[in-house]
């Protein structure tokens, strides 16, 4: 038995299958949470909360203020280990996202700890999302001062770090040498029992609206709609599409606030900006906007959907790719270095420039007017997936072989 603590501030994040799978094979797991109101205990891992003992700074230097925020809650979690040892707790083994700056210095209180981080991303000024596109330059120069002190966590985290773990081979490439060398990649992991193809699936939607197979959907999904993840594309390709494919509905996923890029001016969203920009040339009765929706709704949409879109900046893979794949979906995906990867231009999906309207609804509409097509890809990105993604034979195995061996 092992005593492993996992550090992650949104409990369970990227670690929902590795730790109870720790806690199966008879390990004492114990997780750090700022979850407000949390369980004690969730599928056997013991919780326990930590909450900042002050906010950010006011008025201070904006190339500062995001290290600030991370030595804050470095230093909550940094009080919480040290009364844990007191009451006698000293793990084995660490298991942190370092995003957020909860594991900057539990070293300090458990030196002999192994400490293994998720590397989900390194920041970088040229070659990766910042600059990529024209369309929202940085208006600042200085951007590329506040980026290089925005990876201090991660380079303070290198110093400490035994060993780290990285979804996809790109995002594990943005990592400098020599700590690259210690990363291992193996994605979080697909369910690909549960994310299946599945021929008689049908969703209602708004209770009003029944649609199986048989009807024509084209998917998008985002956590969040925003440029980011290729939503201005996406929408500015839909008259193009809808004009050509007059039976067609459009079912988009996602939120209205922003996971990773700027917000929109104020009193406004990215969906709103770039809705307003084409709806007097669709018809809108015929895109859906789904919001949030729940996992139990998701699955039923990716295997409704007759061809899937997945537009990315060069930034993190998104699960939902993955599952779309697992899916069986006929995917049309950015020609971006995420997507390299998974997608295999005409045998997992097919590629399109992510700044290329035209091509882009040219894809959608040709894979549309071909089924044998898209049987083909589908049926090979659910291979492709089943064969580097799966949770329960791949990914999770050797999640847990990546705890036990450092």
């Amino acid at each position: 038995m092992m005593k492993i603590l996992i550090i992650h501030q949104n409990f369970p994040g990227q670690f929902k299958h590795l730790a109870p799978a720790l806690v199966s094979k008879g390990d004492e797991v114990v997780a750090f949470t700022m979850q407000k109101n949390h369980p004690s205990q969730w599928q056997g891992v013991k919780l326990v909360g930590y909450n900042p003992s002050r906010g950010t700074t006011p008025n201070v230097h904006p190339w500062v203020s995001d290290f600030e925020t991370k030595t804050i809650r470095g230093e909550a979690a940094f009080r919480l280990a040290l009364q844990l040892k007191k009451e006698g707790y000293t793990p084995d083994v660490i298991v942190a996202h370092p995003g957020w700056g909860e594991s900057l210095f539990l070293k300090d209180v458990w030196p002999k700890a192994k400490l293994l981080i998720y590397c989900e991303f390194f920041y970088h000024a040229n070659g990766a999302d910042v600059g990529f596109d024209p369309e929202f330059p940085a208006i600042d120069p200085g951007e590329v001062c506040r980026l290089r002190l925005k990876n201090l966590n991660n380079l303070l985290h290198f110093e400490i770090a035994d060993a780290g773990i990285s979804p996809t081979k790109w995002q594990a490439s943005t990592f400098p040498e020599p700590f690259r060398s210690k990363i291992k990649v193996l994605h979080d992991g697909i369910d690909t029992d549960m994310v299946a193809p599945n021929s008689g699936v049908s969703l209602t939607l708004n209770n009003a609206l029944p649609l199986t197979k048989k009807d024509e959907i084209i998917t998008f999904v985002n956590r969040n709609l925003e440029p980011y993840r290729g939503y201005h594309i996406f929408m500015r390709a839909l008259p193009e599409i809808l004009k050509r494919r007059k039976n067609a509905r459009v079912l988009i996923v996602g939120g209205n606030d922003v996971s990773y890029g700027a917000k929109a001016s104020a009193g406004q969203t990215w969906k709103d900006i770039f809705l307003n920009e084409v709806k007097e040339k669709i018809d809108l009765n015929r895109v859906h906007f789904l919001g949030n929706i729940p996992y139990e709704h998701f699955i039923p949409l990716l295997q409704l959907s007759t061809v899937h879109v997945y537009l990315t900046y060069p930034f993190v893979l998104s699960w939902s790719l993955l599952e779309a794949m697992s899916a069986g979906c006929a995917i049309v995906a950015s020609n971006t270095k995420p997507l390299h990867e998974a997608i295999f231009h005409e045998k997992t999906g097919e590629l399109v420039d992510f700044f290329d309207v035209d091509g882009l609804a040219d894809s959608v509409c040709n894979l549309l007017d071909d089924p044998y097509k898209r049987v083909r890809i589908g049926s090979n990105a659910r291979a492709f997936a089943k064969a580097n993604y799966d949770l329960k034979t791949i990914c999770l195995p050797g999640q847990l072989d990546w705890v036990r061996q450092q």
